[in-house]
């Protein structure tokens, strides 16, 4: 049986005015009360209809879509030129929560408790270039929330199994109308999670779960950089009353070594060179990250600042067998607390010519350039 039109029911014109809607439902619900009419059914009806229609009626917004889409503004019909295609504003409310649900906060899935997942926690450690290079498993503990033992996570009382919420009847989400819309939220009586606990676990208060120490084994890769972030599912702190437990990150700091300098997959190193194994040439020996040695030949005449590149001896590539390059830096040292004898032996170097444009290309030139600029600034002056 369809419904008859709003204010055919309270006997009233459409562009009736607010006082005269409100004066003709006083009028009627008094005419048709249960109190005035005991055990009459048809009375009942008609009271029950006269409420229904001054409820939309009262209010603006739903007065609004009333008078647009008629009943199936709120019977989810659509109406005629409404939401067409039996959308109707119910099924308006499920697109918007599909559309908006996550952003507000639900994780998808309906009630049970998904919305009571456990945090995700953080943890800062720091790891040596070696390890980074290398890998390595490593230990830690943190401390965080676990499952309840005596409850086995429920929360209830020798584990006994929680019962359905008898407001949102285990969906732990209820609607509520406003206006023409529909406006879902976490159930006030069971917090989202569609089951309360008659008799709560005495050890965890109901929570289904206890703080605690964990160790965890953390596995770190070869070639991971400062900053990297390691996953770890299910190990953050567990849910309320068996709900999903969250993540812990691991986030890596590589200390700075004492001897090389990382950048990206290659690895510099300063090492000090004797300023006669730079003039007559020679091999030294180098460290390698790997904890091998490295022989690296030295031509005559090198430059304080030279870089020699050993092709393969850098960092591990992440997720690669490859690896980057080590790069030596020449520092040419001038040596210091000479003997007597040595510092006769430099005289006679310097006095056979040592420092001139053969011995010393570069500072010639230098001083070289300066004479030339000292000459040009004396000409300009005479003229």
């Amino acid at each position: 049986m369809s419904k008859r039109d709003y204010y055919e029911v309270l006997g009233c014109q459409k562009d009736a005015s607010a006082d005269d809607l409100k004066k003709a439902y006083r009028k009627l619900a008094m005419q048709f009360h249960p109190d005035r009419n005991p055990g009459d059914a048809e009375a009942e009806a008609k009271f029950k209809e006269v409420n229904e229609a001054y409820e939309i009626l009262k209010d603006d917004q739903k007065r609004a879509a009333y008078d647009r889409f008629g009943h199936g503004a709120f019977d989810g019909s659509g109406g005629a030129g409404g939401f067409g295609g039996g959308a109707g504003f119910s099924g308006f409310g499920d697109i918007f929560e599909e559309m908006f649900g996550e952003f507000m906060g639900r994780r998808g899935g309906g009630g049970g408790g998904s919305n009571l997942r456990g945090s995700d926690l953080r943890y800062e450690m720091d790891i040596s270039l070696e390890d980074a290079f290398a890998g390595r498993t490593a230990t830690v503990t943190i401390q965080t929330s676990s499952g309840c033992e005596p409850c086995n996570g429920t929360g209830a009382k020798n584990g006994a199994a929680p019962a359905t919420c008898p407001t949102c009847h285990g969906h732990g989400r209820v609607r509520a109308q406003q206006g023409f819309f529909t406006i879902e939220r976490a159930c006030p009586t069971c917090g989202g999670a569609g089951k309360v606990i008659k008799d709560p676990c005495s050890s965890c208060g109901g929570s289904g779960r206890q703080r605690k120490d964990k160790t965890l084994e953390v596995k770190i890769p070869a070639g991971v950089e400062d900053g990297t972030r390691i996953r770890l599912s299910g190990e953050g702190e567990a849910g309320l009353r068996g709900a999903p437990a969250g993540d812990l990150y691991i986030f890596l700091s590589v200390r700075p070594h004492r001897i090389f300098q990382r950048d990206g997959a290659n690895i510099y190193c300063k090492v000090p060179i004797p300023m006669t194994t730079a003039a007559l040439g020679g091999t030294i020996e180098v460290p390698c990250i790997d904890g091998t040695r490295a022989n690296v030949t030295i031509p005559e005449g090198t430059q304080n600042g030279h870089q020699f590149r050993l092709k393969g001896k850098g960092m591990s590539v992440l997720r690669s067998t490859a690896r980057g390059d080590m790069f030596i830096h020449a520092v040419v040292e001038t040596p210091v607390n000479l003997s007597a004898e040595q510092k006769d032996l430099l005289r006679k170097f310097a006095a056979a010519g040592g420092g001139d444009g053969n011995t010393s290309p570069e500072s010639s030139g230098f001083f070289s350039r300066i004479k030339e600029f000292w000459d040009d600034l004396t000409d300009g002056q005479k003229n």
